[in-house]
């Protein structure tokens, strides 16, 4: 008697009709207890910083000018000191990191 190897078998079969009947008797969650729990989970994480700490304090940074013997390499741009200065073109300077 010949095979077919391509035909469900039908344990398979069984079990394939069970999960599809399973799942359309699921309960589905209601939409709007969806947008529910996400607002509440958005609420918990405002004060949380990527590593998860809460950071209710504000950050104060002085800004210092640039100096006259310093440049913003226009490739990196990065503040640097006029003895790593590579070359100026245009109007733009390149350190030697960017040109090296």
């Amino acid at each position: 008697m010949a095979a077919d190897y391509d035909e469900v078998r039908s344990d398979v079969k069984e079990s394939q009709e069970r999960s599809l009947e399973a799942l359309k008797s699921a309960s589905a969650p209601d939409a709007r207890s969806v947008v529910t729990e996400l607002d509440e989970a958005d609420a918990l994480d405002e004060g949380l910083t990527p590593g998860g700490e809460i950071v209710s304090e504000e950050l104060i940074v002085q800004v210092v000018p640039q100096a006259a013997d310093e440049f913003t390499c226009s490739s990196c741009f990065l503040v640097r000191h006029r003895s790593q200065l590579a070359r100026e073109d245009n109007g733009s300077s390149y350190c030697i990191e960017c040109e090296g």
